[in-house]
């Protein structure tokens, strides 16, 4: 935990994680587990591009990352 990607990937992942924990406690799920590789991968693959030195990058799979979630995992916040 040197690098500021590692702090931004680690809590992109642990929402990943804890959006996933909600949505497997429910009875009927909305996705699967496999619809959340692809985040993930990506949270690894900016703290990889991110420690390189490909900061640029790293922000753009970042952003990437969130985009997937919000349009394709469609996280509901409480009202």
């Amino acid at each position: 935990m040197e690098t500021m990607y590692d702090w931004l990937a680690i809590l992109a992942f642990a929402g990943l994680i804890v959006l996933f924990l909600q949505r497997s406690s429910m009875d009927e799920p909305p996705d699967t587990v496999w619809h959340y590789l692809p985040p993930a991968i990506g949270c690894a693959l900016s703290n990889y591009l991110g420690n390189e030195g490909m900061g640029a990058l790293a922000i753009l799979m970042l952003a990437a990352v969130a985009g997937y979630v919000w349009f394709v995992l469609k996280p509901r916040l409480p009202s």
